[in-house]
């Protein structure tokens, strides 16, 4: 079991759900991922949920407020990209066109955070760590091993990841499903972009999660049973795997993966 003990700046270290119906949720993605959970209240209106493999950390959910659902933002993953300095990629985001929809803050002493907006709208987090580095297991079975961003413009999406977070965009044409974006971070491959194509409907800029399993095929049949939808059946990616996209039955998008390979993101 390969335990994180860093990550390197750049590199997502951690994912977690926020969600319209936490107790359902839970007992979702417990159920399909063997996980186990500990609950954390934050305060009389809140609860973060640890999601672990045995003591180990991997994701975390909670459930979304009243005021947030009333702006109708629908339940989602969030994805989190480990930093040096909170603070200043805040402000180096805002002056290359993104949002930030606070500046960044403390999360009593596990780390320091802000929630950002890329130009084109996705939404992604930062992480500052102190106590919490990120998910302590990653790329193996039962934890998220890939994020992905779909988005309007690429080229935009492109230009400030690479000069937000230093990231190389390597494009890679994978026929008719169009050009491929791979993010390098450094010498490793950090995350994936693609176009929103009018095959996939009227869907925003979002980060998707990828989750490793053992078997796609497996893993997506028993989502449906516990009431997921399927977005993308099941297919083969050419060299890389086998994957699909499901909604979970709150609606919040993730992807299942059955990797040919495994490369853990960048970890020390």
């Amino acid at each position: 079991m390969n335990i994180a003990k860093e990550y390197k700046p750049g590199a997502f270290c951690w994912v977690e759900l926020a969600t319209s119906d936490s107790d359902a949720a839970k007992d979702f993605y417990t159920q399909l991922f063997d996980w186990s959970f500990a609950d954390h209240p934050v305060d009389e209106n809140m609860v973060y949920t640890m999601l672990r493999i045995g003591e180990q950390d991997v994701a975390a959910l909670y459930g979304m407020k009243e005021e947030q659902k009333s702006r109708g933002i629908p339940p989602h993953w969030n994805s989190y990209v480990s930093v040096v300095n909170a603070d200043e990629i805040v402000e180096k985001a805002k002056s290359l066109g993104g949002t930030a929809f606070t500046d960044a803050f403390d999360v009593f002493d596990a780390g320091r955070m802000a929630q950002l907006a890329d130009p084109t709208g996705a939404v992604f987090a930062i992480w500052q760590p102190n106590k919490h580095i990120g998910a302590k297991l990653v790329n193996q079975t039962g934890t998220f091993c890939w994020n992905e961003l779909y988005t309007t413009d690429t080229e935009k999406a492109g230009a400030f990841y690479s000069s937000l977070f230093g990231w190389k965009a390597n494009d890679e044409d994978m026929g008719e499903m169009g050009t491929y974006t791979i993010f390098m971070n450094g010498e490793r491959m950090n995350a994936g972009m693609m176009k929103i194509s009018e095959q996939m409907g009227p869907i925003p800029p979002n980060w998707l999660v990828y989750f490793s399993v053992d078997d796609c095929d497996a893993a997506a049949e028993k989502a449906t049973s516990l009431g997921a939808t399927t977005a993308v059946p099941p297919m083969d990616i050419p060299e890389v795997g086998r994957f699909s996209t499901l909604m979970d039955p709150q609606g919040a998008a993730f992807s299942v993966i059955k990797l040919n390979n495994t490369e853990a993101p960048e970890i020390m």
